[in-house]
């Protein structure tokens, strides 16, 4: 069973890590540009507290499709959209692997907010990597009034469907293009 977990590992590294992360035709593009529209009005609508944010935030990267899924090994995969000052600035990849507890699987909305140009700059840079103690804040209304920036980013998801024991956005990587 442990060989079979090594293999599954392996196996989901290579491909988060191979495929291409920005091979979308430009129909591809587009669609992840109007559903990361349609995902900021819906984090808007579950919590009006939101706009605030995106208001005032220096950037922020939607992710508005991240499908995770994962049995003792697992793994997650989004394309988004980065914006500077409300500005669309270029697409990102969102990709990661876990092991541990887990079964199941499970598609959410993820938005990164950045309090300054440095954060956002290290986003840029694709050197912003969450760690197993970085959480984030599951919106619903009020929720991001208790949310805080730790080290220039804050994260807030939005579950869409499926069902999954864990959640967490420990391990993720993110790559970055510019427009």
């Amino acid at each position: 069973m442990k060989t079979l977990n090594v293999i599954w590992l392996m196996v989901m590294a290579c491909v988060l890590n191979i495929m291409p992360i920005f091979g979308q035709s430009e129909s591809q593009k587009n669609k992840i540009i109007a559903d990361s529209h349609k995902a900021k009005a819906e984090f808007i609508a579950a919590d009006s507290l939101m706009k605030a944010l995106f208001d005032k935030s220096y950037g922020y990267a939607i992710f508005p499709n991240v499908g995770k899924g994962g049995f003792g090994v697992g793994g997650a995969a989004g394309n988004g959209v980065v914006y500077e000052q409300n500005q669309m600035v270029g697409m990102a990849k969102l990709s990661q692997v876990s092991i541990g507890f887990q079964a199941g699987g499970q598609a959410y909305r993820e938005v990164i907010f950045f309090e300054s140009k440095k954060a956002l700059d290290r986003f840029k840079n694709s050197q912003l990597e969450f760690s197993a103690d970085v959480s984030a804040v599951a919106v619903k209304s009020g929720a991001s009034a208790n949310a805080k920036y730790a080290k220039g980013v804050m994260v807030l998801t939005m579950q869409k469907g499926g069902l999954m024991y864990e959640a967490s956005v420990g391990g993720q990587k993110f790559k970055f293009k510019p427009m």
